[in-house]
């Protein structure tokens, strides 16, 4: 079987975590930031955990990650 290439936009937005779970950043965090409250746009630095419902063709971008 041929290798599968890797989707280059979902390699810089996606990464797994140890446990198989699909880490992404937050969005709304690159302009128009001063109508933002500075606890919200704090909070928009962390992670989170992709939902379940894109996880299967997210898996399937990064398929060697």
């Amino acid at each position: 079987m041929p290798k599968i290439k890797t989707h280059s936009g979902a390699k810089k937005r996606f990464k797994l975590s140890k446990t198989g779970k699909v880490v992404r950043g937050h969005a709304y965090k690159s302009h128009i930031l001063n109508k933002k409250t500075t606890k919200r746009k704090r909070n928009l630095r962390k992670t989170t955990i992709a939902d379940v419902t894109n996880v299967a063709k997210v898996k399937r971008m990064i398929p060697y990650k």
